[in-house]
C-alpha cells in the first residue's frame, strides 16, 4: 500500500534509519511541508488512475504542486503482469508523516485498490518518498523510502523535480541527480507516456522505434492561407462534405484531426469566439458520433479558453494553443481543470504582430527572412527552448500535469525565411534542452511560406514536394506529431522516414 515504492512491494527495511517518527526538532504541526510522493499502476486506464488519485490529493488539501513525466517500467518481482506507469508528484502540505500516510492509504481504497498477490498488480500506488528534510522510522513508514537509490523508476522521475536535493538527510552530498547518474544504464532506456485521447495509444517520445503521428489539419474558416472556404459546419451538407473529408484523412493514415475554427495567419481578422464556437463545435461532435472513429483523436486549434472547454466536452481530447496559453488567461487553468492534454507552441506577440517579434539576440535575419543560415544551432535556439521552459512552468503553475503536455517549436510564427529552417535543422537539440527532455514535440511545417521561399512555389496548396522534405527532416529531428494538409502523400513520407530512422 502507501508505505511501499510505486512499481513494486514493500522493500526490505535494511537501510540505515535516523530520528524517531516524527521527532525532527522544530517541527510545526500546522506547518506546511514540502514533500515527494510515488505514483504508479499497472492495471486499467493507468495515466487515469493516477490522475484521479492527484486530484483525490487536491480535493483532501494535499496540493499537488508540480508533477513529473510518467514513465512506463516493466514489472519487478512478480513478471507475469502488465508494464508500470511510475511518476512523482511535489506536494505541499500541513499534514505530518503518519497523518499524510492515512490519507494517501485511503485515498488507494477509495480508487478501489485490493492487493491480490504480495509485488502484484494493482491500479493505483501511492508511497512518501521524501518528506521535507525529516528521516521517520515506524513501523508503518521510514523515510527517506527504502530502496530510493536502486530504482530507476522512482530516481528518475524524482530527477525532473528535485535533482539537486539530498536522499538521505545524514548524506546531504549526495544529491538525487547523483544516484541517477550512478545507475547501470539499461537495455531500453525508460519512456515517458503522454495520453492522446481515450482510445489512442500514449505518445512516448523516447522509444526509439515509436511511429510518428500524422495529424490532419481540418480548417472550418472561410480565410486559412491554404484552404480557407473548403470546409464549413454551417448546415448539414456542409457536414456531410467535412464527414467526407474526414473519412479520407483516415482512411490515408490520419489518427488524429486538429479542428480549427480560426485562422491565425498573419493579418487575417480575428472572429468572435461565438463565431468560432459555431464553427468548431458541430466539427468535433460530428467527429465524435461517429463510431469508426473512436480510435481517432481529436485536436482543437484554439488559444480561447471559452472555445477549448467547449470543445472539449463535445469530445476532442486535446487543445492546440497557437499562444501556449498566454493570449487567454483563463486558458491554462480551464485546461488544467478539464485534465487535457494541451499543446504548447512557440509564438511572441500576436498573430497580427508575431511576423515583427523575431530577432533573436545576434540573429540578423530579421524581416528580410536572411539568405545565409547558420550551420550550427544559435540565438534562436535557446530562446525557442528558454520561452517554452517559461510556457512549461505556467501550464505546471496552473496545475496541469507535465504527462499532459506536448510542444511545438513554432514554425512561421514569429519565425521567418531560413530561421525556420534553423529550427528544423536542430529540433533534436530542443528535445533535449534541460527541462525539456522527455517532452513530446508537435512540427507544423505545411505549405508554409518559407518552403515556397525556398522552392519558389508561390500556391500553397502546390508546396508538396517542399513538404515533404520538412516532414522527412521533423522525423529525423524527433518529432512525434507532423500536422499536414496533404495526408496521403506525407503518410508516405513519415512511413518511409519511420523505417529509416525509428528501429
Amino acid at each position: 500500500m502507501a508505505s511501499s515504492v510505486a512499481h513494486g512491494a514493500p522493500m526490505s527495511p535494511t537501510a540505515p534509519l535516523a530520528a524517531p517518527c516524527c521527532q525532527s526538532a522544530g517541527v510545526e504541526v500546522n506547518k506546511k511541508k514540502k514533500a515527494y510522493i510515488a505514483l504508479g499502476g499497472n492495471l486499467g486506464d493507468r495515466i487515469g488512475w493516477i490522475e484521479k488519485a492527484c486530484r483525490e490529493m487536491d480535493s483532501r488539501g494535499i496540493r499537488v504542486l508540480r508533477t513529473s513525466s510518467l514513465w512506463e517500467t516493466e514489472p519487478m518481482y512478480v513478471l507475469e503482469q502488465d508494464k508500470f506507469a511510475n511518476g512523482v508528484c511535489e506536494i505541499e502540505t500541513e499534514l505530518e508523516p503518519l497523518a499524510l500516510l492515512d490519507q494517501l492509504q485511503d485515498i488507494e481504497r477509495t480508487l478501489g485498490r485490493k492487493k491480490v498477490i504480495d509485488k502484484g498488480p494493482r491500479n493505483i500506488d501511492l508511497d512518501i518518498l521524501l518528506y521535507g528534510d525529516e528521516t521517520v522510522q515506524h513501523e508503518r513508514l521510514i523515510i527517506p523510502h527504502i530502496g530510493i537509490a536502486e530504482r530507476e523508476f522512482v530516481l528518475r522521475p524524482l530527477a525532473q523535480l528535485a535533482p539537486n536535493i539530498p536522499v538521505d538527510p545524514t548524506r546531504p552530498w549526495k544529491l538525487v541527480q547523483d544516484y541517477l547518474n550512478e545507475l547501470p544504464p539499461q537495455p531500453e532506456p525508460l519512456t515517458p507516456l503522454t495520453p492522446f485521447g481515450q482510445s489512442h495509444a500514449p505518445l512516448q517520445a523516447l522509444r526509439a522505434n515509436r511511429r510518428t503521428t500524422v495529424m490532419a489539419i481540418l480548417n472550418v474558416t472561410p480565410d486559412s492561407f491554404s484552404d480557407g472556404g473548403r470546409h464549413s459546419t454551417a448546415d448539414p451538407a456542409s457536414l456531410s462534405t467535412l464527414a467526407e473529408t474526414v473519412r479520407g484523412f483516415v482512411k490515408d493514415g490520419a489518427t488524429v484531426i486538429d479542428v480549427g475554427g480560426q485562422s491565425t495567419a498573419p493579418g487575417r481578422p480575428q472572429v468572435s469566439a461565438e463565431e468560432e464556437l459555431k464553427r468548431v463545435v458541430p466539427a468535433v461532435k460530428m467527429i465524435r458520433a461517429d463510431p469508426a472513429y473512436d480510435s481517432i483523436a481529436i485536436s482543437v486549434d484554439t488559444y480561447r479558453a471559452s472555445v477549448a472547454e467547449a470543445a472539449i466536452a463535445a469530445g476532442a481530447d486535446m487543445i492546440n494553443d497557437v499562444s501556449a496559453g498566454d493570449m487567454d488567461a483563463d486558458m491554462l487553468p480551464t485546461v488544467a481543470r478539464l485534465g487535457a492534454t494541451v499543446c504548447l507552441m512557440h509564438m511572441r506577440g500576436t498573430p497580427e504582430t508575431m511576423s515583427k517579434l523575431n530577432q533573436y539576440g545576434n540573429d540578423q535575419q530579421g524581416d528580410s527572412g536572411g539568405t545565409q543560415p547558420s550551420t550550427a544551432s544559435g540565438p534562436i535556439i535557446e530562446a525557442v527552448a528558454r520561452e517554452l521552459l517559461d510556457r512549461v512552468a505556467a501550464a505546471e503553475a496552473a496545475g496541469i500535469r507535465r504527462w499532459r503536455i506536448v510542444l511545438d517549436p513554432g514554425l512561421g510564427f514569429a519565425k521567418v525565411g531560413d530561421q525556420n529552417v534553423d529550427v528544423l535543422r536542430h529540433l533534436q537539440e530542443l528535445r533535449e534542452w534541460p527541462g525539456l527532455e522527455g517532452l513530446p514535440w508537435l512540427v507544423g511545417s505545411s505549405r508554409k511560406s518559407f518552403i515556397g521561399r525556398t522552392t519558389g512555389v508561390a500556391t500553397p496548396a502546390e508546396r508538396v514536394w517542399g513538404t515533404a522534405a520538412t516532414v522527412a527532416a521533423a522525423v529525423q529531428g524527433g518529432a512525434d506529431i507532423v500536422r499536414v494538409h496533404d495526408v496521403r502523400e506525407m503518410a508516405q513520407v513519415v512511413a518511409m522516414a519511420d523505417a529509416i530512422w525509428r528501429y
